[in-house]
């Protein structure tokens, strides 16, 4: 219901054909002039600003309540579902078929997610994709974390993508994640969300006994192993003769086996006797868990003009947001309509759901088959004559480190969404280049729309860089550009974006599915 009041608003109070036209011819002559882009606040009359806070809203909760790839693929199948999109499974196991308009969606696993519509022409001709990532820097529980020391139970983590492992201590942290167990049930585990929950943290030495540890760089002040999460401090307390007679049964209970525990590590026993309680958790259930150890709390607006949006896991959830609610708002495109959500973009985009699995190839197989195209080299065409927006974050400048930005070639708050030609590192190692030609088109797409847009680098050369899925989908020889939204504090617990940007990346990937 929430995506659907947000599209009846987008409709209502959407830019008419006349306005549009008019803010484009004024923004393209601006731009002809001069290079620097305008502040989009500037151009927003009061219609625009009350659909920019719907978007906003519904995606400060979009991040609040998904943080995990599993729950933003789960939202995303209930918000498809309520848009009228269909289970490509269920299509095809009752022998159906697929024609213009149709929309169906797929997941991988639950935690990888394709929506696609059903464009007026064929398949063949090409088809517009936006494609993002749903996975954000964080810690995973280990397989076998439990242990304690002096009177603290602690939960082992090994962090995963890259992080600055200093931000993560002393914040107050949730768990979420799934327990799956032996006897094929799972167990779904949020901790820390609810204002009754308990909250976790990793621990810092306090400044009076830090001398040395100040000695150290940045990235040695704490160190990988060191992240653990502080769990519990009470013992579990057991009658000794209780705790004997339960160790010395030939075939103890797993809560017999807890009793004894309480009598060498009291601490740790009780935080098994608590999980058991909760979650009918054994220690063994540790081994097929997927636990993610993330910021606790609610995204907010940020600043006193709530202009801003303070939030964790905005890389990649801003641009997956703003792409699969502007794939929810397209009706009967010209070209089909795909919007891929995927995960394990942080570690390279490797696994069956991550991008260069074969889930998205295979997807668009069974889609042309259901839709009467079932030539291999059909699939091969149409792959090389679609277009893609790479859904993802850009560096925002940030005036408290100017010096690693080059200004003229930075993306900047407030100026709306961005294009990188090129991604990588370096020589531009490692990232996609995107043609001119094809940003030539998409600056006439977004002109001709109104939308404010501008280009950007991931810093000075050299001072470092960065990767997206986009060269994985560029191998099909399809045009593929990065476009997203420029981001502060990237990577860290509590990332920054403009709500300015978030409704301009909107109306952008709208713009582009329409086209």
């Amino acid at each position: 219901m929430r995506l659907l009041f947000v599209l009846v608003v987008v409709e209502r109070y959407a830019y008419s054909e006349q306005s549009t036209k008019q803010q484009s011819r004024k923004t393209t002559h601006e731009r002809g002039a001069v290079m620097e882009r305008k502040n989009a606040w500037k151009a927003f009359d009061e219609a625009a600003l009350v659909e920019l806070e719907v978007v906003s809203k519904g995606y400060i909760d979009f991040i609040s309540e998904c943080k995990t790839e599993r729950e933003c693929v789960a939202r995303a199948i209930k918000m498809a579902e309520d848009n009228g999109y269909v289970s490509l499974d269920a299509i095809r196991s009752q022998n159906g078929s697929l024609k213009p308009g149709d929309k169906v969606w797929t997941d991988c696993y639950g935690k990888a997610i394709i929506l696609v519509q059903v464009g007026q022409k064929p398949f063949e001709e090409g088809m517009n994709i936006l494609g993002a990532h749903v996975d954000s820097p964080r810690l995973d529980i280990k397989q076998n974390p439990v242990y304690e020391s002096s009177d603290f139970a602690y939960l082992d983590t090994h962090y995963y993508g890259g992080i600055k492992n200093y931000q993560w201590v002393t914040l107050p942290l949730a768990i979420h994640g799934v327990i799956a167990k032996t006897d094929g049930s799972v167990v779904e585990a949020t901790i820390g969300e609810d204002p009754a929950d308990p909250v976790f943290c990793v621990t810092d030495l306090l400044p009076h006994l830090g001398n040395e540890q100040m000695k150290k760089t940045a990235q040695d002040v704490i160190e990988g192993e060191s992240l653990d999460i502080l769990a519990g401090n009470r013992p579990l307390v057991i009658d000794k003769e209780e705790a004997k007679a339960a160790a010395e049964k030939d075939d103890p209970s797993y809560g017999e086996q807890i009793k004894a525990l309480s009598q060498k590590e009291a601490v740790k026993a009780n935080l098994l006797s608590l999980l058991l309680q909760a979650y009918d958790m054994e220690e063994e259930d540790f081994l097929s868990a997927e636990l993610e150890v993330v910021p606790a709390g609610r995204a907010r607006e940020c600043g006193f003009d709530r202009s801003m949006v303070l939030g964790y896991g905005q890389d990649d959830r801003v641009c997956a947001y703003t792409s699969l609610i502007a794939q929810l708002a397209v009706e009967n495109p010209e070209h089909a309509n795909v919007c891929i959500l995927v995960d394990k973009e942080e570690i390279g985009s490797v696994g069956a759901t991550g991008m260069t699995s074969r889930f998205f190839e295979n997807t668009i197989a069974e889609v042309m088959s259901l839709a009467g195209e079932m030539n291999p080299l059909a699939l091969r065409r149409c792959l090389a004559s679609s277009a893609m927006l790479s859904s993802d974050v850009s560096a925002a400048f940030d005036p408290a480190y100017p010096q690693v930005y080059e200004t003229k070639n930075t993306a900047y708050f407030g100026r709306g969404m961005v294009f990188n030609k090129f991604m990588g590192a370096r020589g531009k190692s490692g990232g996609n280049d995107a043609n001119a030609e094809y940003i030539a088109q998409l600056r006439r797409i977004m002109d001709e729309a109104g939308v404010h847009y501008q280009t950007g680098e991931i810093g000075r050369v050299n001072a470092g860089g960065g990767g997206t899925i986009a060269y994985i989908l560029a191998e099909y020889g399809m045009n593929v550009i990065d476009s997203g939204v420029a981001v502060l504090s990237m990577h860290s617990p509590w990332e920054v974006t403009s709500k300015a940007d978030i409704y301009e990346a909107y109306r952008g990937y709208k713009a582009f599915l329409n086209a």
